[in-house]
């Protein structure tokens, strides 16, 4: 566990209930429940989380083989936490966390590309899908 100014930085989900995961997820046409959310971070090769007062204020994830690859799919902080340096540090103890992988990457909107190179990235290329029915994380029948 890291310490900043406000909150605290946690690489386990130890203690964490879904609960503490609420606003996530903003303009999401299909957010996860709380619940999925949890499920989400529990199932991830690694995880950071901010937390202030008891509640989760932002959250990295990473998928991985742990051998070669990391990708980052998510990194998210509460709107009235942005802009006061918490995705940067959740980001850099991530880089940290992977720092024994030969690649890391993750895909970001156009409008988020200097926010990551700031960070050290390099531009690339993704090709992705989306099936946006599924984006809440359901079960499926």
């Amino acid at each position: 566990m890291t310490t900043e100014s406000s909150y605290t930085l946690h690489t386990s989900l130890d203690g964490v209930t879904p609960g503490q995961l609420q606003g996530f997820f903003v303009d999401w046409p299909n957010p996860p429940s709380p619940d999925t959310f949890h499920r989400v971070l529990a199932g991830s090769y690694r995880v950071v989380l901010a937390v202030s007062g008891g509640q989760v204020i932002g959250f990295v994830q990473a998928v991985s083989d742990g051998v070669l690859t990391a990708y980052i799919p998510l990194l998210e902080v509460l709107p009235e936490w942005q802009g006061r340096g918490v995705g940067r540090a959740l980001m850099t103890r991530m880089r940290d966390e992977l720092r024994h992988l030969y690649a890391v990457d993750l895909g970001c909107d156009d409008n988020l590309v200097p926010y990551y190179e700031a960070l050290g990235m390099r531009r690339g290329n993704l090709m992705f899908t989306r099936n946006y029915a599924r984006q809440d994380g359901s079960p499926t029948g």
